[in-house]
């Protein structure tokens, strides 16, 4: 008999409804396109990486990472993808049975995750404030707490007062996913990672720096937690090609990722404003995306589907209810979005 696992019986997978459409919001990436220097990677080194392996460990991105945040290269450790990173961390450090306890509502893979490592998601709902609900969280015991902050799929922000009491108070690790940080008004939480002992940052390649086909992440912590990450991770997580993107990247493009950072986030508000003529209230948000609550959000997704544009679609959101997710970028995909959703309103 094959043994499949009981606690695999129940999870479905991750499979948003998508069809290919002349404007695609759905998805929080870097609507301008990918960083300059991949170009000439691909170009330059392209071809004579594909017969060889990579580094172990990606040595050349973690140097990278490191000079780009300020830190050691062993307070770094990378995978594919940030959400990779929250992956190993919680196989790092929690035994099956184990709880995460996680703001909801926030970013949908934490609870699979943690039901894929036979641990307990434990979810905790956000104030209505959409601030984090600190004594909540605490109140679970759980050995691993994880923040997004930008949220997803809210955009809003944890206060730096919440975020640092549930750090000096939790009973194990605080994991802070920053994914949306290079869209914000501050709220740069590395030097937590830097000083706390029991504090995990992790970072994406795939919004602001537009490499989200490569699947480049990388976290920073305390030498001692990273050494267990690693340990988690295993040795080749990143293809040599988008690890050599990935540094030049970081180390040539930081301008045009704040360039296109900028702009996403004055057509957000441009977007808010747009909406609330309307008559909606999009989420206060500090991400590269609104959350619009729409009754019948379904209805709504696939009416403007038929017209080329995808958003997200979310339904029943804990405090939100029926909602979209509306990725910003370049002015006229946001006018294209907004034409046909006043002919679907």
């Amino acid at each position: 008999m094959i043994p499949f696992r009981e606690t695999y019986r129940d999870i479905p997978l991750y499979s948003p409804a998508k069809k290919p459409c002349r404007v695609d919001l759905s998805d929080n990436t870097n609507l301008f396109g990918a960083p300059p220097s991949a170009d000439r990677v691909l170009r330059e080194e392209g071809f004579l990486r594909l017969a060889r392996y990579p580094a172990s460990y990606a040595p050349d991105l973690k140097r990278a990472v490191a000079t780009y945040a300020g830190v050691s290269v062993e307070n770094v450790t990378t995978g594919c993808g940030s959400d990779d990173v929250i992956d190993c961390a919680l196989r790092a450090f929690l035994e099956p049975g184990d709880a995460v306890a996680f703001p909801d509502p926030t970013f949908v893979m934490v609870p699979m995750y943690a039901r894929l490592s036979a641990l307990k998601p434990v979810p905790v709902p956000l104030r209505a404030d959409h601030d984090l609900d600190v004594d909540g969280l605490l109140a679970t015991g759980a050995k691993l707490i994880y923040v997004c902050t930008p949220n997803n799929p809210t955009g809003t922000v944890a206060s730096r007062a919440a975020v640092e009491r549930l750090v000096d108070s939790a009973p194990g690790m605080v994991l802070i996913d920053q994914a949306y940080v290079e869209f914000t008004r501050g709220g740069d939480y590395l030097d937590l990672a830097r000083t706390r002992p029991n504090v995990l940052v992790t970072r994406t390649m795939s919004k602001a720096f537009g490499l989200a086909g490569l699947r480049v992440g990388w976290g920073v912590g305390a030498p001692s937690l990273v050494a267990e990450v690693e340990k988690a991770r295993g040795p080749y997580k990143h293809t040599a090609l988008g690890e050599a993107v990935a540094v030049a990247a970081l180390t040539d493009d930081v301008p045009w990722m704040e360039a296109c950072a900028a702009e996403a986030v004055e057509n957000r508000e441009r977007l808010r404003g747009a909406l609330k003529a309307l008559g909606l209230e999009p989420l206060p948000s500090e991400g590269n995306f609104l959350l619009v609550p729409v009754p019948e959000a379904r209805w709504v997704g696939e009416a403007l589907r038929e017209r080329n544009v995808n958003v997200r679609v979310f339904e029943g959101l804990t405090g939100v209810g029926d909602a979209l997710r509306i990725g910003c970028g370049p002015w006229p995909m946001m006018a294209s979005a907004l034409k046909a959703l006043k002919e679907v309103l």
